[in-house]
């Protein structure tokens, strides 16, 4: 059975099920983050007895390793796997995210844990961009964005839901607890997508080299920036909430899943609002939403000593954040031409290219002693160099397109 002659409650089965995969890289990629110090305690204890900040910072790299493992293998996987079907591209991508995930829950060291981080990155560009695909295929024509958010709201979910439950849970029973749970959501998802997603031939024409052509394409690139540089100022803020909660705003750690719990609301919100506002006007959404994330970021520099402001606008941010995500993706599909599933999937090295920029540079800001309040104004400078970018973008637009050469 193909897409277009789904009931409409195959069609939700099918999209749940894929929401499940999302949920799972949701918590996944952002349980780490409220879990930094205890991770660092037990994989860096040497580090953590003489400075717990630079021990931090160190564990930081595993989010820049996951986030590396995204942009290496969202275009490689998608481009090398563009001519076969895509309901078995998704159950093997389902089952190399439960098999990586197991890993990091298995393995001993902080460097072998950080090699099964990337390895868990590497498939996640493809399932989003992919699943994107077969959402818009299941929803119809002029819905692309619509699909592409309902794809992500398995991730905006998981950050209501798991990622603050994994982090009590790896805060009481250790942060490896976490990963088991993860791999056995994404071990759900593979038997969920193998029963659910229907069959949808892939394009037998299409050739990795083929495929490679979505990069002679200027605003391709241009587009990859503006998601990679002004996303980044999101995470410069997520990476490092955990330390913000209990250093800046004096509270205690069980308030971290808490504030968790807020920002994935936001998350869950600008989600659903982004998908709308996107599909309804492309420009505006991106020039808008990241003049707003450096105007909130910017209070929430000012005023996180102070728990309940800080509560407050990091809810605004994960809203705002999450209204550009699917405006970035489908920018990024009007510009690739028709090299869709590379596209759809690049949007995810782009976003994670930002994930390692921002808890990079949050980490680098605090390594040199300025606190943990500074990464927001990492997040304020990324915010608006994105938006300086977009107008670059939407304004070569209206020239005539320019190929790289």
């Amino acid at each position: 059975m193909t897409s277009s002659t789904l009931s409409r409650g195959a069609a939700t089965w099918a999209l749940l099920s894929l929401a499940v995969g999302s949920f799972g890289i949701g918590m996944t990629e952002f349980v780490v983050m409220g879990l930094l110090p205890n991770i660092a305690q037990d994989l860096l204890p040497v580090q953590w007895a003489a400075n717990q900040e630079d021990a931090i910072a160190q564990a930081g790299w595993l989010i820049s390793l996951y986030a590396l493992g995204v942009v290496v293998g969202a275009p490689t996987i998608a481009g090398a796997v563009a001519k076969y079907p895509r309901h078995r591209v998704m159950i093997g991508l389902a089952l190399a995210l439960t098999v990586f995930n197991a890993l990091t829950f298995i393995l001993p060291s902080f460097g072998l844990v950080a090699a099964s981080r990337f390895l868990a990155g590497l498939p996640h560009g493809a399932y989003f961009g992919i699943g994107a695909l077969v959402a818009a295929d299941v929803l119809g024509p002029g819905k692309r964005a619509k699909g592409v958010a309902f794809v992500l709201t398995g991730l905006t979910i998981a950050n209501v839901v798991g990622v603050p439950l994994g982090t009590y849970l790896g805060q009481q029973v250790g942060w490896r607890a976490a990963f088991i749970v993860v791999a056995a959501i994404f071990a759900l998802a593979t038997v969920c997508i193998a029963f659910f997603v229907p069959e949808h031939e892939g394009d037998k024409a299409r050739t990795f080299r083929a495929e490679l052509r979505v990069f002679k394409i200027g605003q391709v690139w241009l587009t990859l920036a503006v998601g990679a540089i002004g996303f980044g100022g999101f995470f410069a803020v997520y990476s490092y909430v955990a330390p913000m909660v209990t250093e800046v705003a004096g509270s205690p750690a069980w308030t971290v899943p808490i504030v968790l719990v807020i920002m994935g609301l936001g998350m869950t919100a600008g989600n659903l609002v982004g998908g709308v506002v996107a599909d309804r006007d492309l420009k505006r959404t991106l020039l808008g939403g990241f003049i707003a994330l450096a105007i909130v970021q910017t209070a929430l520099a000012l005023s996180a000593q102070g728990i309940w402001a800080l509560a407050v606008f990091v809810f605004a941010t994960g809203f705002i954040s999450s209204c550009l995500s699917p405006a970035i993706q489908t920018r990024l599909m009007d510009v690739a031409e028709d090299n869709q599933s590379i596209a759809a999937a690049l949007n995810h090295s782009a976003l994670n290219m930002g994930n390692s920029l921002g808890a990079f540079l949050g980490g680098a800001v605090i390594a040199v002693g300025w606190g943990f309040v500074a990464p927001a104004w990492v997040g304020v400078a990324l915010a608006g160099a994105g938006f300086l970018l977009a107008v670059v973008s939407f304004s070569l637009a209206r020239r005539p397109v320019v190929a790289v050469a």
